[in-house]
This record gives C-alpha cells, sequence and structure tokens, in this order.
C-alpha cells in the first residue's frame, strides 16, 4: 500500500473515537465514510482499509476473471495481440 512507514499517535476519546492523522489516511487512501477492519494480534491492534465492491462489479474480482486479467495482460506485455483503435479494425482483421 506504502513504501515508507508511517508512524503517528492519537488520542481514544469518548466512546472510543480516535481521529486518525493525515498522515496515516493519506498513506493508505482513507477519505471520510471509509470503512477499516479491526483486529486484535499478538502485537496489538491491527487496522485494515475494509474495500467494499460494488455488487455490479464483483465479477471483475472473482478469482477467474482476475486469471484472465493477468493472462491478457501477459499476452499484451509480450506482443502477443494486436491492438486496434476501432471496432471497424477489429472486425476488418477477424474477417482476415
Amino acid at each position: 500500500m506504502h513504501k515508507a512507514a508511517v508512524k503517528a499517535r492519537s488520542e481514544v476519546r469518548s466512546k472510543g473515537q480516535i481521529t486518525l492523522p493525515v498522515s496515516i489516511r493519506k498513506a493508505v487512501r482513507l477519505a471520510e465514510g471509509d470503512l477499516v477492519e479491526l483486529e486484535i494480534t499478538g502485537d496489538g491492534i491491527l487496522m485494515r482499509p475494509l474495500r467494499t465492491i460494488d455488487a455490479g462489479q464483483a465479477w471483475f474480482w472473482t478469482q477467474e476473471w482476475q486469471a484472465g486479467e493477468r493472462q491478457a495482460s501477459e499476452e499484451i506485455r509480450k506482443k502477443r495481440l494486436t491492438p486496434h483503435k476501432t471496432s471497424n479494425a477489429f472486425l476488418s482483421h477477424l474477417k482476415k
């Protein structure tokens, strides 16, 4: 998520509220309304940003689809694909 360790302090307030310092929020790209997951570990409390996926986009994040994305990226990297700027160019290529 971020390369350098970012440390900061925050005070626990009434009702258990804490304010995450700007440096921490920026490092993990947290914004108002984002969810976080809390876990008690042997070292203390671990807090992770919890990313939710819109139900209409969930298919993209399945293991199968992501495997296909990785394969396509590899094919592109190895220049095994023919890019087309327009749908007509693509269809003309298919007819050959």
